[in-house]
């Protein structure tokens, strides 16, 4: 089966499987994240707007960074460009959701339990001590959905003599911080936080927020930072230290706090990396105020009067290089983010700070484990001092970047491929293969040449030697976003873009040209394009067709390649969605199943089978008119779909096979032992399989057709199969393997953005709950699945274990249940059906530090 991974601006809770919602607990994490704030703007900075960066939000699960397709039409912004960075796999949430995502929300919300004393209104029909006694007596992931209230209920929850109340609550009691959440001041300030976020987005609404509550608010800062326990070194600290820093930038009081943020930096050494809450708390001090607050004229002043805090970040810059290429690197990357930044302030500020951030990147390799460091500090000196550029070595700083780290070029034709490691062997065989495939294309879509009008003919192909460097250095070359496997970037109404399809190779050989992953799926974009989609992606995506989008570019680059799609010929014997349904892809409602195997199947089908839809569609589309050729696609209703079902099924068994070698095998675990069994098959050729080639994902390998392998640690592995015929003919597929080494499970985290989100052979680190309250989570189980296991270990306290077929397990709703003393538990599901099933953990009393495993 081969891997992919979600689209790079899908929606977090992506909806999976035909026509099915997913409930949320009343006390689900925040929905899907939105991208950071844009960097922060000053009125010392001529031609800049003094425009007030946004408060931020709650914090969310991010999208994962791991290997996806990608695609968008135009360069990304510089807003988006060169941010301050988070801790892997969390994100601020920095403005409101769209009305669709809200709306999405509400109607999932409205299919959860209803969990007591958890709405808008609870809060808001409180007040005074009340309201404090109701907040502090509430969870924080409780407070933590009032980040999503509007209307009225924003209203009545954060109007300002609410916030006052709570304001006065945490002036009085910070000074008694104990260094943890014993005494729930963090729920008073998330409660703060939120109300600025809310207001901020619904101030009309709201109404205003005076000096009074600025007051109140630095008070209880004040009387927290008097104390001697914000500095501990623990996460028990660093989870409240973080929300408390983040309020000083809520709050717009930057400028107070500055000693603050110094004894932070300074007070950092390696000692801290054991406690990841801690290392997120120092990084809120760069990633919140000294990353945003360079809008506010009363910090710059202060920064002006008492620069000290600029010569910590230089040193905390310069001084932990080691972290970098480490999973801590954010913090020094940040470093010199905001001191780069903060150059731009103009006067006296930007005359101390210039010299600090040259000597930076003069000390700083451009290649290396130093690279991320260079280029954000770089970039961002160029975006705030550009003036200075040619001090700082960097006026043209993709050209600097380009030379440094894609020397290697060659012209094919009207397509330029610079690239990292590519030996001119491999160059030209990666401009073989995009020769052959414009006659491909060609004769598939059977265009008439370019569209009219639109620009972009040339582009250049650009190839990392691996994802590291494509994360270090495209985004500031190409502008691409890089939470992908590539991406084609281009505007074909814009006379002055250049289109560029960004790429890398892949970590072990998976039959693509040259190994550069996804080469052909791209340059199908770019195809795609000039010949049959006039106008920008935005026009492209006004109708519901990422059916076509997606699913013609999966569809050349495996076809094209006389490869097997493995995971689309798996999901068509699942018969998992109808034609018709596939035909109302979008990039918010499709999960990556439903995008790419399944726009292959949808693509492949209508080709082969209803060539001329294909070429009416097409005809509305090259003139730009989205919504005739939606219609004519959309107008066939159901009508096409018992024959699709049909066809999946012959697809299944073998009809869609690619003719030669195609690579397939199955596994069985047994702790760190995985046994592999070859599948392969032949198709319409007389050859016959000759060898096997495995690789484990540990460095190791083997010849045999059906290997035994044992791992040494546990955790998931990729392993991959390449099979060879006695033509000749080589092909791969690759899958996940997930080991233990036998007694306690330990699986890696679930990447799904969702937190509540389990997954297959996954699990959950760090749940806590207290005593009376519900952990809520959820697993998608695909068609098929024998058996799920889910389990739970670690920590202390006692957590009782339940599972519901169709609805949030709880005590008094399950179907299955393990409710031994302590936090060991474990329950098998047989042969469940597919479709989402539900999984809690219940506080018998207070528990922490527990992990929830699942396994399928």
């Amino acid at each position: 089966m081969r891997l992919r991974q979600s689209l790079p601006l899908l929606v977090a809770a992506a909806l999976a499987g035909p026509a099915t919602l997913l409930p949320t607990p009343a006390l689900a994490a925040s929905p899907a994240p939105v991208a950071a704030a844009a960097p922060a703007s000053t009125s010392a900075v001529p031609g800049r707007a003094p425009t007030a960066p946004k408060p931020f939000g709650a914090e969310t699960a991010a999208p994962s960074s791991s290997e996806q397709l990608g695609r968008t039409a135009a360069p990304l912004p510089a807003d988006q460009l060169g941010q301050a960075l988070q801790p892997t796999g969390t994100a601020v949430r920095s403005a409101p959701q769209s009305k669709s995502a809200a709306a999405a929300q509400h109607a999932l919300t409205a299919q959860a339990p209803a969990a007591a004393g958890c709405a808008p209104s609870d809060f808001g029909s409180r007040s005074g001590a009340g309201l404090v006694s109701f907040v502090q007596a509430s969870t924080t992931d409780c407070v933590s959905t009032l980040f999503n209230v509007t209307g009225s209920d924003a209203a009545a929850v954060f109007k300002q003599s609410q916030m006052l109340a709570v304001a006065n609550a945490f002036k009085a009691q910070a000074a008694n911080y104990s260094g943890d959440n014993s005494a729930n001041l963090l729920q008073l300030v998330l409660f703060l936080r939120a109300g600025y976020y809310v207001q901020s987005n619904n101030a009309g609404t709201v109404g205003p927020y005076d000096a009074s509550l600025t007051g109140a608010v630095k008070g209880g800062l004040d009387a927290f930072f008097a104390g001697s326990h914000w500095k501990d070194v623990s996460d028990a600290n660093g989870t409240v230290l973080n929300e408390v820093l983040v309020l000083t930038d809520s709050a717009n009081i930057q400028g107070q706090y500055l000693k603050v943020y110094q004894q932070v930096l300074n007070g950092y050494d390696n000692g801290y990396n054991a406690f990841p809450k801690m290392v997120k708390a120092v990084n809120a001090v760069l990633y919140a105020p000294l990353w945003r607050a360079n809008w506010n004229p009363d910090y710059v002043s202060a920064i002006g009067a008492d620069p000290s805090v600029i010569t910590a970040l230089a040193n905390f810059a310069q001084k932990h290089k080691d972290l970098l290429g480490t999973a801590n690197q954010f913090l020094d990357v940040n470093a010199g983010n905001d001191l780069a930044r903060t150059a731009g302030d103009g006067g006296s500020v930007a005359a101390f700070t210039r010299p600090l951030v040259k000597q930076l990147l003069d000390s700083t390799p451009v290649t290396g484990s130093t690279g991320p460091l260079y280029v954000y500090t770089a970039y961002n000196a160029n975006q705030y001092d550009s003036t200075q550029c040619s001090t700082y070595g960097t006026c043209d700083l993709p050209g600097k970047l380009t030379a440094a780290v894609l020397p290697n070029t060659l012209v094919c034709d009207n397509r330029t491929i610079r690239t990292e490691d590519l030996t001119p062997a491999e160059l030209a065989t990666v401009c073989a293969s995009l020769r052959g495939e414009d006659t491909f294309f060609h004769n598939l879509v059977k265009d008439d040449g370019p569209i009219p009008g639109q620009y972009g003919k040339s582009i250049t192909l650009a190839v990392f030697a691996n994802r590291d460097d494509y994360l270090t250095y495209s985004w500031a070359i190409y502008n691409n976003s890089t939470d992908n496997g590539g991406q084609t970037v281009m505007d074909v109404t814009d006379p002055n873009n250049k289109p560029v399809s960004v790429m890398y190779k892949k970590s072990y050989i998976d039959g693509f040209p040259a190994n550069v992953w996804n080469l052909n799926h791209e340059y199908t974009h770019y195809l795609d394009n000039i010949y049959d989609m006039k106008g920008n992606f935005g026009t492209e995506i006004s109708v519901p067709d990422i059916w076509w989008i997606e699913g013609v570019a999966e569809y050349e680059s495996y076809t094209y390649r006389g490869t097997t799609d493995t995971q689309a010929m798996a999901e068509a014997a699942t018969h998992r969605y109808k034609l018709s349904t596939v035909f109302q892809n979008t990039y918010d409602n499709s999960d990556t199943v439903r995008t790419y195997p399944w726009g292959y199947l949808a693509v492949r089908y209508m080709v082969e089978k209803h060539p001329d839809v294909i070429q009416n569609m097409l005809g509305h589309f090259r003139t730009g008119d989205y919504q005739g050729g939606y219609a004519v696609y959309n107008g066939l209703g159901t009508s096409y779909d018992a024959d699709f079902d049909t066809w999946l099924n012959a697809c299944a068994a073998g009809a869609c096979y690619a003719d030669g070698p195609t690579a397939l095998f199955d596994q069985s675990v047994n702790g760190a032992t995985v046994t592999l069994t070859d599948k392969s098959v032949e198709t319409n050729s007389q050859a016959s399989l000759a060898s096997w080639h495995w690789t484990f994902g540990d460095g190791s390998s083997s010849e045999d057709r059906n290997p035994v392998h044992t791992y040494a640690a546990a955790g998931t592995y990729t392993v991959n199969l390449t099979v060879t015929d006695s033509a000749g003919k080589s092909t791969s597929t690759p899958t996940s393997v997930t080991v233990t080494t036998g007694g306690t499970t330990t699986l890696p985290t679930c990447t799904d953005p969702r937190t509540d989100a389990l997954g297959q052979n996954c699990s959950r680190p760090n749940q806590a709950r207290t005593a009376g309250n519900l952990d809520y989570f959820y697993v998608y189980l695909p068609a098929g699945t024998s058996t799920l296991k889910v389990s739970t270990s670690g920590g202390t306290g006692t957590a009782a274990l339940y599972y519901n077929a169709d609805t949030w397990a709880s005590p008094s709703a399950h179907t299955a249940a393990s409710t031994n003393p302590g936090t060991t538990q474990s329950l098998t599901v047989t042969n469940p059906a597919a479709g989402y099933r539900y999984v809690s953990l219940y506080a018998t009393t207070d528990f922490s530090g527990v992990t929830v495993s699942t396994q399928f």
